[in-house]
Parts: C-alpha cells; sequence; structure tokens
C-alpha cells in the first residue's frame, strides 16, 4: 500500500499533532484501515484533534478506485460522531463536555457557538461541518443548546458528506495526478492544512471577543 506517511517528514506541526498526525496516518498501511477511517469520524467529531480528512486522502490515493467508499465511511462515522457530540452536550456537559472545551482552551469560542445556535442552527452546523472550524465545538454546543436533533443530523449529513465525497472526487476522477501532486508538495500542503485548522481556531476566539 502506498505509505503517504513516509512524506511528511520535516513538517512544521507541533509535537503532539505531529504524533497524532503519524498514529492516524500509519492506519492507512494495515488490514483495518476502513474500521480505523470510521473511528477516526467518529472520534473526531466529538473529541479528537485530527479530522479524518488525513486518512481519507491517503487511502484514496492508495485505492482511487474505492475512494467514494471511503467518503461514504467518513461521512457516516462524523455523523455519528456528531450525535455522540450531541449526546455528550445535552446529557453529559458537566462531566466529560466541559473537560473536553477546557482541554483545548474554547471556553469563549463556545459561548460564541451557543449565540449562534440562538440565531440559525442549521446554519452554524453546516459551516461548522464544511470548515476547518473545530466540529466538535458546535456538536457539543448543539446538545447544550438543545438543538433539534433531526436539524443536527440533517446539517451534518449535509455538510460532512458534501466535504468528503468532494475530497474523494478530486483523488478519483484525477488519480495519478493528485498522487504526483501530493508527493512533490505534501511537506506544504500539511503545513497549510494545519495553518487551516489553526486559522479555524483564531477565528472562533476573534469572533468571541
Amino acid at each position: 500500500m502506498y505509505r503517504i506517511k513516509d512524506i511528511l517528514s520535516g513538517s512544521s506541526a507541533s509535537t503532539l499533532s505531529r504524533r497524532l498526525m503519524d498514529w492516524t496516518l500509519e492506519w492507512a498501511n494495515t488490514r483495518y484501515a476502513t474500521p480505523a477511517l470510521f473511528l477516526v469520524a467518529v472520534a473526531e467529531a466529538s473529541f479528537f484533534p485530527i479530522p479524518p480528512d488525513v486518512l481519507l486522502i491517503a487511502l484514496g490515493i492508495s485505492l482511487p478506485t474505492r475512494a467514494f467508499h471511503y467518503a461514504l465511511v467518513c461521512s457516516v462515522g462524523s455523523v455519528l460522531g456528531g450525535c455522540l457530540g450531541f449526546f455528550i452536550g445535552y446529557g453529559l456537559f458537566e462531566t466529560i463536555g466541559k473537560p473536553i472545551i477546557d482541554f483545548y482552551g474554547l471556553e469563549q469560542e463556545f459561548n460564541y457557538v451557543s449565540n449562534r445556535f440562538n440565531e440559525n442552527a442549521f446554519l452554524a452546523v453546516v459551516v461548522a461541518g464544511f470548515t476547518p472550524i473545530p466540529y466538535k465545538l458546535f456538536t457539543i454546543g448543539a446538545g447544550v443548546c438543545k438543538v433539534n436533533f433531526f436539524t443536527l443530523v440533517l446539517a451534518s449529513v449535509l455538510s460532512r458528506g458534501s466535504r468528503f465525497f468532494a475530497e474523494a472526487a478530486l483523488v478519483y476522477f484525477f488519480g495519478a495526478r493528485v498522487r504526483v501532486f501530493i508527493e512533490r508538495y505534501f511537506n506544504i500542503l500539511s503545513i497549510a492544512f494545519v495553518v487551516m485548522l489553526f486559522l479555524g481556531y483564531i477565528g472562533l476566539k476573534f469572533l468571541a471577543r
């Protein structure tokens, strides 16, 4: 199997982020890659910091003909993870949800997100699901704010599905060219990806002021 992990050397991500990224990508080289993708997608939507995109793209590049299958697995896992985040916020916020928010230092952002749910819950979840903004912040917040559960599910299916299938389409239709491009520029792309994640956090911090 194609070892995309091998071209990650030189990334400027933090030590912890790099270790988690490496650990996530290592699953692409095992027979448990598909279950791992599903579990990472579930976990990221509720507590895990590394997005499933990195594993999805690695698997898609390895087997382009199964790219859409991986996108479906990733989408289902992410939506279910969003539901888990919702129930954490709904009934376990003080024991589980709040420690997660505190761990990522997103207390102010959480308050901001809660206010956005009062304005347009569907749009808030759609934006969060399709962008680098921490999705877990919105799924947990949706539970705390008692957002309609089916609104969360519908918005999650739309946004997360669009995101993951768009990535799969790039891999499927451009195949070898995408592989060559990523091999050549993956260091830059990985840095850009991490920067996008941080911008999502910083954007929320700015808006929460």
